[in-house]
C-alpha cells in the first residue's frame, strides 16, 4: 500500500464518529491515511478499534517523548496494533531516537520537530533563545541522523527540512481556504504545501467539522 497524500486527524474519542470519517473519507481521487492522537488512543475503546481495521494506513501519533528505555519499551507496547507510523519528539535526544529506531521494525518512525502551536515568542516562553527555524533544521539533521523514516514539520520550514531531510516530510497545521487558524499559529492551505515540498498532509477540523463530504469537494477544488 502506497503511502497516503492525506492523513485524517481523527481527533476525537468516539468510535462512531471515526467509522464515519473513514466511511466518508473512502475517496479515490485521493488517498487517505488516519491519524489517531492521544484523545482517542487513552480512550476506553480506541485500542480495541484500532486492533480492528483492516487495509488501512493508520498513524499512532503518540509523539513519545520519554528516558530512551521508556520510548523504546512504548513502541514494543503497541506492536500488536500494528501501525504504519509512529511518532516520537525529536527532542527526546539522539540515544531515544536511535532505540527506538531499532525496535520498531516495519513500522515507520515519525521525528516530530517543533509543534505548530508554537512560534518565536512561545519558544522563548519555554527558554529557548535560537530562532524557529534554525531550531527545526537542527531537529531535521538529528533526524537524517538517527535514520527516522519521516519528519513533521509546518510547511513553513518544508523547504529548509528538504534541504537535509530527504525521506517523507509530513505537514501538520494545514487550513482549507478561509478556515479559522484556532490553536495553530503557523498554518498553510494544501496546495501551498505540496508546492513548498511537503509529501503527505495532515489535516483534522478542515475536513471532519461538518459535512466531511463537502468537505473532501472542497479539498480536491483546492488542489486542482
Amino acid at each position: 500500500m502506497k503511502t497516503p497524500k492525506i492523513f485524517i486527524a481523527c481527533d476525537v474519542n468516539n468510535v462512531k464518529k471515526i467509522k464515519k470519517i473513514i466511511k466518508e473519507t473512502s475517496n479515490l481521487k485521493l488517498k487517505f491515511g488516519y491519524k489517531f492522537g492521544l484523545e482517542f488512543l487513552n480512550s476506553k475503546n480506541g485500542r480495541k478499534f484500532i486492533s480492528t481495521l483492516r487495509n488501512k494506513i493508520t498513524f499512532g501519533d503518540y509523539k513519545l517523548a520519554d528516558i530512551p528505555n521508556t520510548c523504546a519499551s512504548s513502541i514494543k507496547a503497541v506492536k500488536d496494533l500494528k501501525f504504519n507510523y509512529i511518532t516520537i519528539h525529536i527532542n527526546s535526544g539522539k540515544e531515544a531516537l536511535v532505540g527506538a529506531k531499532k525496535v520498531s521494525g516495519s513500522t515507520k518512525l515519525v521525528g516530530v520537530t517543533t509543534l505548530t502551536s508554537l512560534n518565536n515568542r512561545s519558544l522563548r516562553e519555554i527558554g529557548y533563545d535560537k530562532n524557529l527555524k534554525k531550531i527545526v533544521l537542527h531537529q531535521a539533521k538529528l533526524a537524517a541522523e538517527t535514520k527516522l523514516d519521516a519528519i513533521v514539520c509546518s510547511p513553513h520550514e518544508t523547504k529548509i527540512v528538504r534541504k537535509v531531510f530527504k525521506k517523507e516530510i509530513i505537514t501538520p497545521g494545514i487550513r482549507l481556504i478561509k478556515d479559522n487558524k484556532q490553536d495553530q499559529k503557523r498554518v498553510m492551505t494544501p496546495k501551498k504545501a505540496f508546492q513548498n515540498g511537503a509529501t503527505s498532509l495532515v489535516m483534522g477540523r478542515s475536513l471532519i467539522k461538518g459535512n466531511i463530504k463537502k468537505n473532501i469537494q472542497r479539498l480536491i477544488k483546492e488542489l486542482k
